[in-house]
Parts: C-alpha cells; sequence; structure tokens
C-alpha cells in the first residue's frame, strides 16, 4: 500500500494521449465510462481498427504505435523516476517469484522490462545472462550486475528463435498486447514450458482523480485503444471526482486507486525440479482420509 503525493509538472504534450487511462482502480474506470457518453460506430476509414491484418480474424484492439509514442514521451520527462514506484514495486515482486524456484537460469528474457525493475532485483547467482527488451528506447537501461544485451522489440514481434531462453518475465508490459495474455504464442521461445499464473492486487493513495491520471501518463500507462476518445471532458472529470471521493474516499481526503496485477513466469522443465508421481500410483485415497486416526490431547502429552 503506498500513499502518493501530488506530482507538480508540466502538461505539455500529455493532453494528446486520450481521456481515459488504464490500470486504474476499476470503481473509478467503471465510473468514468459511466459518465463519459458513448462513442459512435466507428466508420471505415475513420482509423479505428478491428481486425488485424493478417485475415486471421484476431482482435486488433490497441494502437501499438500510440503506446510506443507514449512510453517514449514518459521515458523523455526530467523527473520520469518519481513514476516508477509502481514498476519497481511490481518488478521485486516477480524477482520474488524468480528466487522462489531455486534454480540457476543461465538466459532469460525480460519482456518490456524498461528500466530494469525486474532485473535490479536479481543477481548473477540467479540468471547468468540477461535480455531485455521495451518498445522505447528512451525507456530501455540497464540497471542490474547481471550481464545485459539491450533489445529495442515490440512484445507482439519478438526477434528471437524458438527454444532461446531459460526464464521468461515481464512486469508491467503485457496488458497492451492485442492477444489474450494466456496466448501461448508469445512463449514460442519457451519449448515445453511449464508456467504459473497469479494476481495480486496493490492499492496506491492519491490526493485526488487528477493525480492518478498525472501518474498513469507519467508510467507511459494512457489508454491506446483504436476507440479511445480524444478528450474527456472536464465536467466528466469533475463530476467523477466529487462522486469517487464522497463514495470510497479516505477520512484524511485522499482517495484509493486498486491496481490488479497478474503475475506469469515461464520455465524450462529441469532435471532439479520436483515431478509429479505416475498416474495410478497414489496408495491412499481421499475417500479413506476421513477415517485416519487424529491424535487426542492424551497422545499428544
Amino acid at each position: 500500500m503506498f500513499s502518493k503525493e501530488p506530482v507538480q509538472r508540466s502538461q505539455d504534450g500529455g493532453q494528446t494521449h486520450g481521456g481515459e487511462t488504464t490500470m486504474i482502480s476499476r470503481r473509478l474506470l467503471r465510473l468514468l465510462r459511466l459518465l463519459t457518453a458513448a462513442s459512435p460506430a466507428p466508420s471505415p476509414g475513420s482509423g479505428s481498427r478491428l481486425m488485424s491484418a493478417s485475415g486471421r480474424g484476431s482482435m486488433n484492439v490497441f494502437d501499438r504505435e500510440m503506446k510506443r509514442r507514449q512510453r517514449r514521451w514518459a521515458g523523455s520527462l526530467q523527473d520520469t523516476h518519481l513514476f516508477d514506484y509502481l514498476r519497481d514495486e511490481v518488478g521485486g515482486r516477480v524477482a520474488d517469484r524468480v528466487y522462489d524456484i531455486a534454480r540457476t537460469f543461465p538466459l532469460a528474457l525480460d519482456i518490456g522490462g524498461g528500466k530494469s525493475h525486474i532485473a535490479e532485483h536479481l543477481s548473477k547467482d540467479v540468471v547468468e545472462r540477461l535480455f531485455l527488451t521495451d518498445v522505447s528506447e528512451k525507456t530501455l537501461r540497464r540497471r542490474t550486475e547481471i550481464p545485459t544485451h539491450c533489445v529495442l522489440a515490440d512484445e507482439e514481434f519478438l526477434p528471437f528463435q524458438e527454444n532461446t531462453f531459460d526464464l521468461v518475465v515481464s512486469s508491467l508490459s503485457l496488458h497492451w498486447r492485442q492477444s489474450s495474455i494466456t496466448d501461448l504464442r508469445l512463449w514460442s521461445a519457451l519449448r515445453q514450458c511449464l508456467l504459473t499464473v497469479d494476481i495480486d492486487d496493490v492499492q496506491v493513495h492519491y490526493p485526488g482523480i487528477t493525480e492518478v491520471m498525472t501518474d498513469l501518463q507519467g508510467m507511459g500507462e494512457s489508454n491506446c485503444a483504436w476507440n479511445r476518445k480524444s478528450l474527456l471532458h472536464r465536467d466528466s472529470m469533475l463530476a467523477a471526482a466529487a462522486i469517487y471521493k464522497e463514495m470510497y474516499g479516505n477520512e484524511d481526503g485522499s482517495v484509493p486507486a486498486t491496481f490488479e496485477i497478474l503475475y506469469m513466469i515461464g520455465w524450462k522443465p529441469h532435471e532439479s525440479q520436483a515431478k509429479p508421481a505416475k498416474r495410478g500410483s497414489a496408495t491412499a485415497s481421499f475417500g479413506t482420509l476421513s477415517k485416519i486416526k487424529q491424535p487426542n490431547r492424551t497422545d499428544e502429552s
């Protein structure tokens, strides 16, 4: 849980990123949607994209070029470090999950790793070499003792051959992919990989909705959906701020924003890992559990 003070900074260049933002508190996002008029249906040639150019019928929801511009703009801010608090926190939590595996990975890939938010929490004893990718050269920085190769690459089109890496991690990047995050094509570099997924919530307290929007913009997390609105009207913002503060505001005047984080870690099988027993090799069934004698207090004494 964080308490976030307002960041004083100019807004030049930031207002072109669209009205609504993502990763915001789910209640706040629903409220903003209700207060914003519905968009008209997209007309041919209007710039909206519903299908991918591949013709395979997959959804094309996000403007990837807009996301690159947003990330590049955020990375060029003089006070860009002030907006790293969420990525640093989540990067540390991803690193904790890597340490739980208790083995060394000769070669790892960090997708959308930006400023090494995961790698700065890892050591050479865990990851011997690392490839760090991001869509923006402004945010692609090495901050780790691990020998690192920085690669400018889109998460949708990773320039790596199959069966390359021993470990693939990513932090706060995959939610902007066109395909579902469970699309295993993303993990094509991990043949016969094992995957673990879990969800965590990080709650941050802000002075108000304006500070939430400002920080998301500074993170490069403004909305980049094709059907995004070019402007969120001031009246809608004021109404949303008043209603949200009345319904969910804290006694000190701050408002909470909850970030729902989906963790996914993929790693190759290794001979040192525990393996499940063969099917049918069990010596007891769930039906016999109720018949197991429980020790009484006399036995314990």
